[in-house]
């Protein structure tokens, strides 16, 4: 046997102390002309999990979004609404406490792009481009809607794509090739509006140049900093080897936005200032008190808002899908640099969320409707593991499948997990007070290999392959259930001769329970604050897992951690709401 001193935890030193880290991190934000769903739902969670594993490190991390309120979409909704702007983004965003808190994405603080501090901080990044000689202005021949009578937004115009002739495609870009074009390069343009043939008039557009040679040297070196994903860099090389165009960074009116001083009737382009509202929203959590009262705020030095983003070691993450990687590893990081600010230090992308394969689609009748899951009663945790078995460190789809959903669950949280404290528990609470023992030789082991194997999950939750981490978890659940049966317990339990190795056995299977729960507890919070409390132990961390609860630590009378899935009520849950 392998002992420790009575209501003394066992320390089997195996992990590595880490300087503690200051990291900012950002989701895309949602555009604020519908609701929150499944696709926000799947980045969310990416992000979630990722902030929730470092600061069970015990690192420093500040995680804020935001709605992106501008632009003429919500101008041209809130005017079929019968409502101005800023009351139809109201109503709009009502809903997202209720989506987040219902899945457990923590965000430290929500704000919108249609603030105070958005609209200082874009007039001050725009006066510093200006001032390092990267805007200018020229007349462009734009498309207008004759019926309108107004510019029309990229978005809002459609035509054959000219370099892959693919119908139906947008504006500003092709989703059947992935090219990048003008609006006035499209074939057969249409007003999506009246469906009317578009009319070229002439306006004044201010541009930042980042065809300028200082911009293309600084972009060259960032993309190549470690900031992003292997098939995101080769994407980025292509667009930077066939040469970037300036960007028009300016709308005419009539839009909803940010003015630009100096410049009447002339407002930011909505891709502009929505990457501005990760700083206005930190900014927000800053000087309403959040981020200094934040258990993992900025408490070593009370750095004020400003003194936060320029203190050296921070690091600013951002989550997004692979739909806007041209904006965040082009634009924003030209932004930031040449507005005196440092750029991304990792920009992680991930793929779409299928269905069955499929691409969510209102015309399709197919999709996750978060909420009416929610309203179901099903676990939250459920759909967090389900997703989280499926997003890995790459580009990669994630593909939604009904009875795949049901078989994970049902196999891997219930009959491999939660089924080792199930089995475990009975025997320990029924013959020896719910007080744990030595363990044996082979439990020792087993216990010993799982401390080991947890700098190597930091390093998985680093890279943000939490599919990985779900596939060894699973691994070694399989080990300690493969152990219960060998020690065979319910035969230990017949004689008092095999009560002390009934006790070991139960004994090293709660230990490593406690582990498993430690290296699950960033993807299904909710089910580990229940294992938590059934193993009467303080919160995990990750430094937990060179000590074990150890002889004479007292566990609570097990009760159910979670259910299984029923295949019927997953059905009524799942409803189509995503929009294409």
């Amino acid at each position: 046997m392998i002992a420790a001193a009575a209501g003394q935890p066992m320390r089997l030193p195996m992990t590595q102390k880490t300087t503690p880290r200051r990291i900012f991190v950002t989701t895309a934000l949602p555009y604020a002309n519908g609701d929150l769903h499944a696709g926000h739902l799947l980045e969310y969670l990416q992000a979630d999990i990722w902030v929730r594993a470092q600061r069970m490190q015990g690192h420093g991390v500040q995680f804020v979004c935001a709605d992106d309120a501008h632009g003429a979409p919500i101008m041209l909704a809130a005017q079929k609404a019968g409502l101005d702007p800023e009351e139809y983004v109201t109503r709009v965003t009502a809903g997202r406490r209720a989506f987040l808190e219902g899945f457990g994405i923590a965000f430290d603080h929500w704000y919108t792009t249609h603030s105070e501090e958005n609209t200082v901080l874009a007039h001050q990044i725009f006066a510093q481009l200006k001032s390092r000689g990267l805007i200018t202005s020229r007349t462009v021949s734009q498309f207008h809607d004759p019926v309108r009578n107004m510019f029309l937004p990229d978005r809002y115009i459609q035509g054959t794509c000219p370099r892959c002739r693919a119908p139906g495609q947008y504006g500003d870009g092709c989703e059947a090739c992935g090219a990048f074009y003008a609006p006035t390069d499209l074939i057969e343009p249409r007003s999506v509006l009246s469906n009317v043939a578009p009319q070229l008039r002439d306006s004044e557009h201010l541009f930042v140049t980042l065809s300028s040679s200082q911009v293309s040297a600084f972009l060259q070196e960032w993309v190549t900093s470690g900031a992003l994903q292997s098939e995101v860099l080769n994407k980025t090389r292509e667009w930077l080897e066939a040469g970037l165009r300036d960007w028009d960074i300016s709308r005419d009116a009539p839009y909803f936005g940010i003015d630009i001083p100096g410049w009447p009737d002339k407002y930011f382009y909505v891709w502009l200032d929505a990457p501005v509202g990760y700083l206005a929203s930190l900014q927000h959590h800053f000087e309403s008190g959040g981020a200094r009262s934040h258990p993992h705020g900025p408490s070593r030095t009370s750095l004020s808002f400003e003194d936060y983003l320029q203190a050296p070691d921070l690091e600013q993450v951002h989550f997004i899908g692979k739909d806007i990687v041209y904006f965040h590893t082009l634009f924003w990081p030209v932004m930031l640099a040449f507005s005196g600010r440092r750029p991304p230090t990792r920009i992680h992308v991930h793929g779409h969320l299928l269905i069955n394969g499929q691409k969510m689609s209102k015309s399709r009748g197919n999709g996750i409707d978060p909420m009416r899951y929610l309203a179901g009663g099903l676990d939250p945790d459920w759909l967090r593991y389900y997703l989280a078995a499926k997003l890995t460190s790459r580009v990669e789809d994630v593909d939604f499948q009904e009875a795949d959903f049901t078989a994970r669950v049902n196999a891997d949280l219930v009959g491999k997990f939660v089924n080792i404290a199930s089995r475990s528990a009975g025997f320990l609470s029924d013959r020896f007070a719910g007080r744990l023992g030595n363990l044996d030789a082979d439990g020792a082991a087993l216990v010993a290999g799982i401390q080991a194997w947890v700098p190597t999950l930091a390093a998985l939750y680093e890279a943000a392959d939490d599919a990985r981490v779900v596939r060894e978890t699973m691994g070694f659940a399989d080990r300690v259930n493969e152990y219960y049966d060998r020690g065979q317990p319910w035969v230990l339990a017949r004689s008092e001769d095999g009560l002390e190795p009934l006790q070991a056995v139960c004994s090293a299977c709660v230990e490593a329970f406690r582990l498993l729960a430690l290296a699950l507890k960033p993807i299904v919070p909710g089910l580990i604050a229940r294992a938590e409390a059934f193993l009467q132990c303080p919160p995990l961390g990750f430094a937990d897992a060179d000590r074990l609860l150890g002889q004479g630590h007292v566990i609570a009378r097990y009760t159910h951690l979670t259910s299984r899935v029923s295949p019927q009520a997953l059905r009524q849950a799942v409803g189509s709401v995503s929009p294409d």
